[in-house]
């Protein structure tokens, strides 16, 4: 809607007091939109709900008739738990917006009243002081009136308990001002989960690649009956809670110089089927020339390999992208690119797998003790892989120097073997028909070559891109588990995850210890130090500690 500046007034304070206004009503607005998509994914995971339980009924009267249908269930326990984590990632969500609207109220989501914690577990009694002095008047003649009492349920490794925090509720016998210790923080508002106990929930499913529903199975043999909408209510808190971390490792990745970047396949559900999505991450690691940055990776989550995804990605970066020869990339490789150019790194690894699928000495040798044909071994490449061999053997020498060292052991080593490769393979493309595997795998590197070259004038270029495809190895076992994301949600909500657990595997850290004491502390950590709490930083503030204690003994 355009505005008309005649209609403005001239008066600064009118105008304050009318920007104020417009800042209100926008406020209003954000508000009823996150409430209404709060309704909408409330009422489609109340739906699923409804469905899950009337195909289990249904089953329940006429019996299993099928191993089909076991598998239906499967697949709507998997959907149930998408929508129940993006229902309250939504509901968190219009919490948020509707604190800053002063017209529109929050949205709290229809729960099943909570069973009591089974009385077998332990308690343990945390009486948190009250006040020592009236808030109000200031005087010291406090008496106790009574104590209210928030259970929260914990999980320590392989054991349980409840936790009791007990809030000592006083009374000033001056001015009868009530007085008491604040509720304990909890991720879910009205939660009752622990930190430890979320930061379990999410590295089985991200880490260890353990899904909801198995750790709901899990959970019920150790004697605590947690239904499948608990798991999946904590799972979409946590991704909320942990949205800003998230932030800052992406901006810490996209900061590097150079940046590997790779995809793999993952399928999606979708209207009674499934399709192929794909995760997309991105590393940086600075330690092969010297650097002193801490590793980290970031990941998205597609509904397809459109090339505008990585465009998307990368639009604010500039500097070195390790690769493969995704067409999708090639946009960002164009001279007149704003915010300008990035420099493409072809990866040596890549290209040698090609070689090395038809001169795989080995697998000749177990066909043959199978009894089965042998297959082809072909001389060309053989020797490409051999000189691609001879390369790395160089680069071993060299990891960890500084890139002015690498750059000049490459001038004076690397150089002349890359020539000889390139020339080689020239020589040998003309004998050889375009139809031929190895002239595909040859074609490979010379109509790229200038990339493959790249890595001889910059010292910070690597020769592989194996530490993108490291990063999604992970990802790669656990489709063998969980098979499929239940929604785009799910695959956004898995990228997040992932990005946050491969950064701590990357930096030597327990993602589940680092999580738990990151949720402990983020409510009522100030923004401005909220790095203090990334992977490689809480190694150093633990290790500090450490030190000190052994200084203090």
């Amino acid at each position: 809607m355009s505005v008309d500046l005649a209609d403005l007034p001239d008066d600064i304070e009118a105008l304050k007091a009318a920007l104020v206004i417009a800042r209100a009503d926008a406020a209003e607005a954000v508000a009823l939109a996150a409430v209404a998509q709060a309704q909408v994914t409330d009422d489609q995971a109340f739906i699923l709900h409804l469905q899950l339980m009337i195909e289990k009924l249904k089953r329940t009267i006429h019996g299993q008739r099928s191993e089909r249908t076991s598998r239906l269930l499967d697949q709507m326990e998997l959907q149930l738990e998408e929508a129940q984590a993006s229902a309250t990632e939504d509901e968190l969500a219009a919490e948020m917006a509707a604190a800053k609207a002063t017209r529109v109220a929050g949205f709290s989501r229809r729960r099943p009243v909570r069973k009591p914690f089974p009385e077998h577990l332990p308690r343990e009694r945390v009486v948190l002081p009250g006040p020592t002095t009236c808030e109000c008047c200031g005087s010291d003649r406090l008496r106790k009136l009574s104590e209210t009492q928030t259970d929260t349920l914990e999980s320590v490794p392989r054991s349980w308990k409840v936790i009791q925090y007990v809030r000592e509720k006083f009374s000033c016998r001056d001015c009868e001002k009530i007085s008491q210790a604040p509720a304990p923080f909890h991720v879910i508002p009205r939660g009752w989960a622990g930190p430890s106990l979320l930061a379990m929930i999410a590295y089985e499913k991200f880490a260890q690649h353990k899904p909801l529903n198995r750790q709901a199975e899990q959970y019920a043999s150790e004697g605590v009956p947690l239904s499948l909408s608990t798991l999946a209510d904590q799972v979409g808190a946590v991704c909320t809670v942990m949205a800003p971390i998230f932030s800052l490792i992406e901006a810490h990745v996209f900061a590097g110089e150079r940046i590997h970047g790779d995809d793999t396949t993952v399928k999606v559900l979708a209207k009674g089927q499934t399709i192929t999505g794909r995760l997309w991450d991105y590393v940086r690691d600075d330690q092969p020339f010297g650097g002193d940055a801490p590793k980290a990776a970031v990941f998205y989550y597609s509904r397809d390999r459109r090339g505008e995804h990585p465009q998307t990605h990368l639009a604010d970066y500039t500097g070195i992208l390790q690769a493969d020869a995704f067409a999708g990339y090639l946009p960002l490789y164009e001279p007149d690119r704003r915010p300008g150019p990035i420099l493409e790194a072809g990866c040596y690894a890549h290209a040698r797998r090609k070689f090395f699928e038809l001169a795989d000495i080995e697998a000749r040798a177990r066909r043959k003790a199978q009894g089965k044909p042998p297959k082809f071994i072909s001389p060309m490449a053989l020797e490409a892989v051999q000189r691609i061999d001879a390369l790395f053997a160089i680069e071993r020498g060299i990891n960890g120097v500084t890139p002015a060292e690498r750059k000049a052991v490459r001038q004076e080593q690397s150089k002349p073997l890359v020539d000889s490769l390139k020339a080689w393979m020239t020589e040998q493309r003309a004998k050889l028909s375009g139809k031929n595997d190895v002239a595909k795998a040859m074609d490979y590197m010379l109509n790229r070559w200038q990339a493959f070259a790249n890595f001889l004038d910059d010292g910070r270029i690597c020769m592989s891109n194996n530490c993108a495809e490291r990063g999604l190895r992970g990802v790669a076992v656990g489709r063998k588990a969980w098979v499929f994301c239940g929604s785009d949600r799910g695959g956004q909500r898995a990228a997040t995850m992932y990005s946050l657990f491969v950064t701590c595997r990357l930096n030597g850290v327990d993602g589940q210890a680092w999580m738990a004491d990151v949720l402990a502390r983020i409510a009522d950590h100030p923004v401005q130090r909220l790095h203090e709490l990334l992977p490689w930083n809480w190694t150093a503030r633990d290790a500090a500690q450490g030190d000190r204690a052994l200084q203090t003994a």
